[in-house]
């Protein structure tokens, strides 16, 4: 099935019909091609279209990793992972997961604005290329890759009639454009060396200039920037006077929020533009002002998202307002206003994911990610804020855990605590790092970091006098112990953490997974009766308050205790929403879990063949998630079971067939295939009543013991 995450074009596509067909001829006969050239010629447009053109070609369609806003070398492979969609949530390392993606795939992995990462990113499409027959990349930047193989596209300037019909596209409409005399846009092309990025800015100040005031303009702005950089190719001084003549057209307000919004790596919101941006010369309440006046003259794009409208500069424009920042000596007090900006809002999204808001919350942390992670690597710089990466790593656990980023939550929690802080004062700030890197370590199956974190925050909540970092660390490590199969040490220790927790009067989402977690202890062991009435207090909670995460995982609880005592539909009514929620948040886990134990629902209704397709579906989820079923045999035993009942029913020659078909579809096929209605069965219930010995032959079989309190009810043992 092909796939693909490349953008829409948000407006016309203009010439360049020779550069595409040369890209296509390319393409054909290299799996490496690099289109090259200067900042604003227009490298990204190109490439996009060209791949939308050709990703029929490849069975698994193409991917977009743009990488212009990623400054740490060391996220590389987590970036390309998240634009093939991939959530790894094991201690692998993201290359070894990318390449086991890519390995039988027939894919076109575009990678746009590599030209800062060019030593790492050739080392990533190098080893992939090697690892991954069926790969091919297309690449846009200003240096080559310089590997083997690599095809180059040198892109120049448009041709003259291009760069006429793109300025007339762009400048439709406007007063200064409609009596332009032709001779006088052809000149300003001309004199603009046919550049798409110099001739989109000149077409917005047609709404307030004409195009020969404009030609006159720039004329000055030629003589005054020429020559400026020593050793700069002259395409790229033509680049500078372009975007150096539309900054000073600009007034002087709107230059000062121009160099100021440069400390933004990625798209900002007002509200974070009117508090990092205000200040001398420009007061918070004419922020909104003059972006409206750079929004007008292309300076800054908009763009609607998940999260609300986001504001958006160019790559191009945000590098030359930096130059400027730095120029009036304001580069570190504007990038400590940008971190404590995103600091105070990942504080916020902590309290506010205990809510309704839960949705909201994951939206904007996603779309703040950029600045995250410029904030973290700031306060990294100066020993004596490492307490504040400490701090800000472990106030985001709700989006590593929650919404699919344990990877790169381990990367920035592993390089906090491992840091050394000027300040010692701040032990608390410390010891929640170490509780929340516990908790990324105990879900990527790492047993080993997860210990020497707990244990390490355990011993320093001891020693300075922290309940609340203490009853933390238990509650954690009762979690490695439930994935360890440990139920009675899982149960002990929930507990222990439970009543810290009421003692504390601390509420939120943990304490609430903390109790659905006890449930999962309780229902391994047996006591379904006692695993439901915990987790219908969970869910009455998370009623009042909104909460939808924690919820997500008592609905999972509850659908197995369903499927215990035969009500089939009630089962898979519960799993639907959980299903439903987990795939809103993009957390993987739980709605892995949920899949695998629909299929063993849906085989005990009686249709062994959609049971095996859904299992086939969730096998490439696990690739993603990492250790599959956490290698648990509790964790494990619907799948266990599912596998038996389908297989035998369909015969070998059968299940392997629909997990096949089950394995062609994607994530967001999975999920509506999974939440569909579906009509009575085709199949009578004896596969379903098959399930109930071979439940308890699975159950028992790696712990050799049988649970206390063994339900009635088809399927009757323990699985979770």
């Amino acid at each position: 099935m092909r796939r693909s995450n490349l953008p829409a074009e948000f407006n016309r596509f203009v010439g360049r019909s020779g550069e595409l067909a040369e890209l296509r001829r390319l393409l054909d006969r290299s799996r490496l091609v690099t289109v090259v050239g200067a900042g604003g010629v227009g490298k990204s447009r190109l490439v996009l279209r060209g791949a939308a053109a050709a990703r029929h070609r490849y069975a698994d369609g193409a991917a977009l990793a743009e990488l212009a806003l990623l400054r740490d070398p060391e996220l590389l492979d987590h970036e390309v992972a998240g634009a093939l969609g991939l959530t790894d949530h094991t201690s692998r390392s993201p290359r070894d997961v990318l390449a086991e993606h890519l390995a039988e795939r027939r894919l076109l992995l575009v990678l746009d604005g590599f030209e800062h990462l060019v030593e790492p990113c050739a080392a990533l499409v190098r080893d992939l290329l090697r690892r991954c027959p069926g790969l091919t990349v297309l690449a846009a930047g200003r240096r080559t890759l310089r590997l083997d193989g690599e095809a180059v596209q040198r892109l120049d300037p448009m041709a003259q009639e291009d760069a006429v019909r793109l300025f007339a596209d762009r400048a439709a409409g406007t007063p200064g454009f409609r009596t332009a005399d032709p001779g006088s846009v052809a000149e300003l092309c001309r004199r603009l060396d046919g550049i798409p990025l110099a001739l989109e800015l000149a077409a917005g100040r047609l709404p307030a200039l004409s195009v020969e005031q404009v030609l006159h303009r720039l004329d000055d702005r030629f003589r005054l920037l020429s020559g400026g950089r020593r050793g700069a190719l002259p395409r790229h001084q033509t680049m500078r006077t372009a975007v150096g003549w539309s900054h000073e057209l600009c007034a002087p307000r709107e230059r000062l929020l121009w160099a100021r919004l440069s400390v933004f790596p990625g798209p900002f919101d007002l509200d974070a533009a009117e508090y990092v941006c205000a200040g001398a010369g420009l007061p918070a309440d004419e922020v909104l002002e003059v972006l409206e006046e750079l929004l007008a003259q292309s300076v800054v794009a908009r763009e609607d998202t998940s999260a609300g409208v986001r504001f958006r500069m160019l790559d191009t424009l945000r590098a030359y307002g930096a130059e400027w920042l730095e120029a009036m000596g304001d580069t570190a007090r504007m990038r400590r206003r940008h971190r404590d900006w995103y600091m105070g809002l990942a504080t916020w999204c902590e309290l506010d994911w205990f809510s309704a808001r839960q949705p909201e919350v994951a939206a904007t942390t996603e779309s703040a990610l950029p600045h995250l992670r410029a904030a973290i690597e700031l306060c990294l710089e100066d020993p004596h804020e490492t307490h504040l990466a400490q701090h800000l790593a472990g106030t985001l656990w709700f989006y590593w855990v929650g919404c699919g980023r344990l990877a790169e939550g381990r990367h920035w929690l592993d390089r906090a605590v491992a840091q050394e802080s000027a300040e010692p004062a701040h032990d608390e700030a410390r010891l929640k790092a170490l509780w929340v890197l516990g908790y990324v370590a105990v879900l990527q199956g790492d047993g080993t970091g997860a210990v020497g974190a707990l244990h390490e925050c355990r011993e320093g909540a001891a020693r300075t006098g922290n309940p609340v970092a203490a009853a933390y660390s238990t509650h954690r490590l009762g979690c490695l112990a439930l994935l360890s199969d440990d139920m009675p040490r899982a149960e002990e220790l929930l507990r222990r953490a439970l009543g810290q927790y009421a003692e504390l009067g601390e509420l939120n989402s943990n304490v609430l997974m903390g109790r659905v977690e006890l449930a999962m202890a309780l229902a391994f062991q047996g006591d379904l009766a006692a695993a439901v009435e915990v987790c219908e207090e969970v869910r009455a909670v998370c009623a009042e308050r909104g909460e939808l995460w924690t919820r997500a995982y008592a609905l999972y609880v509850l659908a197995y205790a369903a499927w215990t005592r035969g009500e089939h539909g009630r089962a898979r009514e519960l799993l639907a929403e959980c299903i439903a929620i987990d795939h809103a948040f993009h957390d993987l886990v739980g709605l892995v879990l949920a899949v695998e134990l629909l299929a063993l629902v849906t085989a005990c209704e009686g249709d062994p063949a959609e049971a095996a397709v859904l299992q086939g579906a969730a096998a490439p989820v696990w690739e993603s998630v990492g250790v599959q079923l956490f290698g648990s045999g509790y964790f494990g035993a619907p799948r266990a079971v599912c596998e038996r009942t389908a297989g035998e029913a369909l015969g070998a020659e059968g299940y392997a067939r629909c997990r096949a078909k089950g394995a062609e579809l994607g994530l967001d096929a999975l999920v509506e295939r999974a939440l569909a209605r579906r009509e009575e069965p085709p199949v009578a219930r004896g596969a379903g009543q098959r399930a109930v010995p071979q439940a308890r032959e699975a159950r028992r079989g790696p712990h050799k013991r049988k649970p206390a309190g063994s339900p009635t009810g088809n399927g009757g043992e323990t699985a979770g």
